[in-house]
């Protein structure tokens, strides 16, 4: 049995985590934030695909490279990225000045972070802001970390779920920031996720990897790939159950379904909140040749700018959509192809139903809404998540480096 619970990242056995105001953000918030394991975990990471990524992600590709780790340090306010091999420099800093606190080995120490790109990190401020969330660790200032990472965010995405694995219980606890310069191909913006269930290294890498490919990877806000996003796991094994060696193991299947169901539920608050967004939207891709062909067409319309403003203003312009799936390359047989919003069709055999469009105003005014598309080609199917485009959208970036 898989419950939610009230917890934050600090809701497994042995975790710890802390964030604190280093000064980096002009508005003074929280800013810097570290998460422990107080003992050695499996770690998982998948991070962006960006060409361009940042120097903290180099450096966390370098730790994943380890099958453990036991820290993840982070700031936001500054995305040290396009900074070079002071950048770089900058960012090891963070890891060895935080393994050196905490007294444990600087290759298990991951490194985030977030805000604008082109910027040298104050590393007077970094260090500060470090050692005081270092002293000021303990397993109630989850709320703080989750803070320390946000951005443009306008609420805190964490997510705690309880559940029994080879009759032991285990939690597993996450939290993310993200609402613009989504479009993952990996994770989200940042994500962090904690667990004490014991799971091997190589099947828990394994397992963050299809887990982002059926949650991150499934959101959409703005089709913009960050060059910082990093996904990444601890697993502790203070759950004492039964190590899963492989994903043939007999509790495997919870383990993954716990982790999903946290990811996913994550995933959709990334969209929920969109920069600007009014609107959360579910698109829901049925009938494709394959699960790449579903995830094609859902995330043509999911990117869609003509579908994303249509839907602010309420306007049910259901041609954008059948446009999008059309051009995004998925197999489809044109004739066969339905679509329905809100659950009301609209589109039969290809052609027009004739539901006269004030029916659906009350569907549209409605705050989530579903999308479904069946391409009549095959029988896989895929589910994206995005929300509508705003005024609000491009005033948040016109005006966000300044």
């Amino acid at each position: 049995m898989i419950k939610q619970i009230d917890g934050w990242l600090t809701a497994p056995q042995g975790f710890v985590a802390a964030g604190v105001k280093a000064g980096i953000k002009a508005s003074g918030k929280e800013d810097v934030a570290v998460i422990m394991s107080t003992v050695p975990a499996a770690a998982g990471a998948v991070f962006t695909q960006n060409k361009m990524c940042a120097a903290p992600v180099i450096v966390s590709r370098e730790a994943a490279k380890q099958p453990y780790a036991q820290a993840i340090v982070v700031n936001s306010g500054c995305a040290n990225a396009c900074t070079g091999e002071k950048g770089l420099a900058d960012a090891r800093e963070m890891a060895s000045f935080t393994a050196g606190l905490l007294d444990i080995d600087e290759k298990g120490v991951y490194v985030c972070s977030t805000g604008v790109i082109g910027h040298f990190l104050p590393m007077d401020k970094v260090r500060t802001g470090i050692a005081d969330a270092v002293d000021k660790m303990d397993e109630s200032e989850g709320e703080s970390a989750a803070l320390a990472i946000q951005t443009t965010d306008t609420f805190i995405k964490k997510i705690a779920y309880e559940f029994e694995i080879g009759g032991k219980k285990a939690r597993i606890a996450g939290i993310a920031k993200g609402a613009g310069m989504i479009h993952p191909n990996m994770a989200t913006m940042l994500t962090f996720i904690t667990t004490d269930a014991a799971i091997a290294p190589d099947v828990l890498k394994r397992t963050v990897k299809a887990v982002a490919d059926k949650s991150f990877n499934m959101v959409v806000v703005d089709g913009d790939t960050s060059t910082n996003d990093s996904m990444i796991v601890l697993a502790n094994g203070l759950a004492e159950n039964e190590i899963i060696l492989s994903e043939e193991h007999p509790d495997y299947p919870i383990f993954f379904e716990a982790f999903l169901r946290a990811a996913q539920d994550l995933a959709k608050m990334i969209a929920h909140d969109g920069e600007g967004a009014t609107k959360f939207l579910e698109v829901n891709i049925i009938g494709a040749a394959s699960f790449a062909d579903a995830k094609l067409a859902a995330m043509a319309i999911a990117k869609s700018p003509l579908v994303k403003t249509a839907f602010f203003g309420e306007d049910p312009n259901w041609g954008r959509i059948v446009c999008a799936a059309g051009y995004s390359g998925a197999a489809m047989q044109a004739d066969h192809v339905t679509l329905s919003i809100g659950g009301v069709r609209l589109v039969e055999n290809g052609l027009n139903v004739g539901v006269p469009l004030e029916e659906l105003t009350s569907i549209m005014a409605e705050h989530d809404i579903s999308i479904t598309v069946d391409l009549a080609a095959g029988k896989e199917k895929a589910t994206v998540w995005t929300c509508d485009f705003s005024y609000e959208y491009v005033k948040i970036n016109g005006e966000y480096h300044t």
